[in-house]
């Protein structure tokens, strides 16, 4: 997919103009000697949508998450969070842009000598907030997910899909306006999938939550991408998105660097009749 620069500097522009929480790669490039990462990448997403990562072992997909987070730095292009460019900051500048961000890690990466409540409240207790406000915040984020009655046990006595809620409701506590999710569901079953697959699409569709999901599980980022949360009185209640709803929720695969889709889950399987890399890729 070639972008011109008078296309990215539109795009650039508009997305900027949003005035909501966002993300911007304006034609980043990445090499880590003779082996290119990404080439020339550009892609925008929108407050309260969700970027849905594929492609390959090797494709990159875990390099746009670090270098959002701004563990790497890009050898071209630029990187917007929330209008900061990221890739020209300091590491102390890039503390600020970092509280607008949570990030799930595919093992969930819990502190096994802490408890759910002090998992799930580290950040905040570690940024000094009154005990009161972050014990009520936690007791919120862990209702939120369904695991309130879990708060004082270990995370050793939790099974594999509850450990991942308590990590998203760990990356949720301090209310970021967006989420990394890096292959939250592998190694899971897939009845437990579909509820680390409903959290996210809570916080999407409920919270507002600007989200980037990097995963190889199929099942789930389709789940993801066509589904909805609805609240109903006291119930949240998931059911198949609108066509307008579906486009909150957008694909992007990576092939040699470059985004070789780019478009929604119906679209992505009209491209699959005719490109013989996304069939085999979805097959």
């Amino acid at each position: 997919m070639t972008v011109h620069p008078a296309s990215r500097e539109s795009l650039l522009e508009e997305a900027l103009g949003h005035g909501g929480p966002i993300i911007v790669f304006d034609g980043v490039s990445l090499a880590f000697d003779e082996k290119v990462i990404l080439r020339e990448v550009s892609f925008t997403l929108k407050t309260g949508h969700t970027k849905i990562f594929l492609g390959a072992s090797g494709a990159g997909k875990s390099t746009i998450l670090r270098l959002i987070l701004g563990l790497l730095k890009p050898d071209g292009g630029r990187i917007f969070v929330n209008g900061e460019q990221v890739d020209r900051m300091s590491e102390q500048q890039l503390m600020a842009v970092r509280a607008d961000l949570g990030m799930v890690f595919q093992e969930g990466a819990l502190f096994d000598s802490l408890s759910v409540r002090d998992n799930v409240g580290y950040k905040l207790f570690e940024e000094g907030w009154p005990a009161a406000e972050a014990n009520g915040r936690v007791q919120e984020v862990l209702g939120f997910i369904g695991l309130a009655e879990f708060i004082d046990r270990g995370p050793a006595e939790l099974s594999g899909g509850q450990r991942r809620r308590v990590a998203i409701a760990r990356a949720m506590a301090a209310k970021p306006k967006i989420l990394l999710y890096d292959e939250p569901t592998t190694g899971l079953d897939p009845i437990t999938s579909i509820t680390v697959d409903e959290e996210i699409i809570k916080l999407r569709d409920l919270e507002g939550v600007s989200s980037i999901l990097v995963t190889h599980q199929l099942r789930d980022a389709f789940y993801v991408a066509e589904h909805t949360a609805v609240r109903r009185g006291d119930r949240i209640e998931f059911e198949k998105a609108s066509p307008d709803k579906c486009e909150e929720a957008e694909f992007i695969m990576l092939r040699d660097g470059r985004i070789a889709f780019e478009g929604n889950a119906g679209e992505l399987r009209a491209a699959a009749r005719t490109d013989p890399y996304i069939e085999a890729f979805l097959s």
